[in-house]
């Protein structure tokens, strides 16, 4: 066979540093849409973002040339200077230091997709150390529960 298929899809989360409440909602579209130009250039195409005030949730499609942490690192990086430079509270903006990433089946992307979408509600009931740990649970990833929030 002289062709690669591939259909690598990603569910990435990660927190703002400290997790603090900085991604205001007026700014968030602006930062999901510069995400999406990051992704292309990296081999990549984001299918949605969502998050809250101190996270972000990814779905992305990652082309076989490309490793995950590579895209997620040029994501964070840029969106990082990129939030920097607009006014305010953003002006030392960093994204925490590591990220999670939970691959995903073509058959539950509009449930995730759906899931990412639904954030702001999500949160009204459950904090983000709460689902973070059920999403490393329920994906069966070890961690220090003293310190996977670091």
């Amino acid at each position: 066979m002289g062709h690669t298929f591939a259909n690598h899809l990603y569910h990435v989360i990660f927190s703002t540093k400290g997790r603090e409440p900085l991604l205001r909602p007026e700014i968030r579209d602006e930062l999901y849409k510069y995400m999406c130009g990051v992704a292309r250039a990296k081999h990549a195409a984001l299918i949605c973002a969502g998050g809250a005030a101190d996270h972000v949730h990814l779905l992305a499609k990652i082309r076989p040339v490309a490793a995950v942490s590579q895209v997620v690192g040029a994501i964070k990086a840029n969106s990082s200077r990129w939030l920097s430079e607009q006014s305010g509270a953003m002006r030392a903006f960093e994204w925490q230091a590591g990220y999670s990433s939970f691959s995903v089946s073509q058959s539950v992307v509009e449930a995730v997709r759906a899931y990412i979408e639904g954030q702001e509600e999500h949160h009204r009931r459950r904090t983000f150390a709460e689902e973070l740990r059920a999403f490393l649970d329920a994906h069966g990833v070890e961690y220090d529960p003293a310190h996977f929030l670091d």
